[in-house]
């Protein structure tokens, strides 16, 4: 199987160029054969399938992808885990060209977009406030009325804090810091 998803990779590397903006997403493919790197989601629609790991562009067409193998430990070290391997993984072929990758909260975190940086990647995305290497204070700590925003700088990186009806936690490489304070339309 891997055999052919880099055949399917290459191909795409050499019939297609990409647009400036990028997403890595993770999906389930429907799978009901048995295989060892089976995933099973109980909140997706599609409970039990294949998981692989896409980069596409805004045009909705696949540049790389790779299947999620539970936990690939040839790749995750102390300081990198499974998704952050992933995720590197994925953009080894986009590196210092200055895309544009948008993330999810199931990949982000601080270290994520700080390697990012270095091979002149932005990046942008949701973030948990508990991801390990969060900035302090950050996310359900801050006290936030509706409608104010916070920031929160760390080098490169700047970490957003909305709140709507919940808190909206942005991590992000590529933008300057906005202002301060209130944001509502009432």
């Amino acid at each position: 199987m891997r055999a052919m998803f880099d055949k399917l990779n290459n191909s795409y590397v050499k019939y297609y160029s990409l647009t400036e903006h990028l997403v890595v997403d993770e999906i389930i493919v429907l799978f009901k054969s048995r295989v060892i790197f089976e995933r099973y989601i109980p909140k997706k629609y599609k409970q039990f399938g294949i998981k692989p790991y896409n980069l596409c562009d805004s045009k909705g067409y696949n540049y790389n992808m790779v299947v999620h193998l539970h936990k690939d430990r040839k790749r995750v070290t102390p300081s990198m885990t499974a998704t952050h391997a992933t995720v590197t993984g994925l953009a080894t072929r986009i590196e210092h060209v200055g895309h544009k990758l948008y993330i999810n909260n199931f990949v982000s975190c601080p270290t994520l977009l700080n390697d990012l940086h270095t091979k002149t990647l932005n990046c942008y995305g949701t973030g948990r406030p508990n991801r390990k290497g969060m900035l302090k204070n950050f996310g359900h700590t801050m006290k936030v009325k509706s409608g104010d925003l916070k920031t929160k700088l760390k080098g490169n990186l700047r970490a957003i804090v909305w709140k709507d009806k919940q808190n909206v936690n942005i991590l992000t490489n590529m933008h300057s810091s906005p202002l301060e304070g209130s944001f509502c339309d009432k």
